[in-house]
């Protein structure tokens, strides 16, 4: 997949209207088109107190709970419902717990040891891939 820049997609979309439209207000919005992917697979190595916090991963019932220093496995798909099957997924393959998951925008994340979510993680992506026919970004690792 080659990138862009912004006014290279301005470019293309407009064609011969772009000189026109150059230098005003343009407004982009932004839509869901159902497909089948992973779209994000991220591994944070190991947290900090702010990360946890930020995230909202210290309240509900893991309030009370310091999480500070494991790790944090974040995975997005569409359709969104698949974070359903996912969180399944990684529970059953390792030793994590769902710290949040959004059904409506398909967001997860999982914690706990570093190998556990990576366990997990690598799970989910391989077997939305393999099984499922999903198109699965690469894993990154922080």
């Amino acid at each position: 997949m080659v990138r862009i820049t912004k006014e290279e997609l301005l470019e293309k979309l407009f064609h011969d209207d772009y000189r026109q439209l150059k230098g005003k207000r343009l407004r982009m919005t932004r839509l869901r088109v159902p497909g089948k992917e992973v779209c994000l697979a991220h591994i944070i190595s190991s947290s900090q107190t702010c990360v946890y916090q930020n995230l909202g991963l210290h309240i509900g019932i893991h309030e009370g709970e310091d999480h500070t220093g494991e790790s944090i496995g974040l995975i997005r798909f569409t359709p969104w419902e698949a974070v359903v099957v996912a969180a399944d997924v990684a529970v059953k393959s390792a030793d994590v717990q769902i710290g949040f998951m959004d059904r409506f925008c398909g967001s997860l994340i999982v914690t706990g040891s570093l190998s556990e979510v990576q366990a997990a993680v690598e799970e989910v992506v391989r077997f939305f891939k393999e099984d499922l026919g999903f198109h699965a970004c690469d894993i990154h690792k922080s």
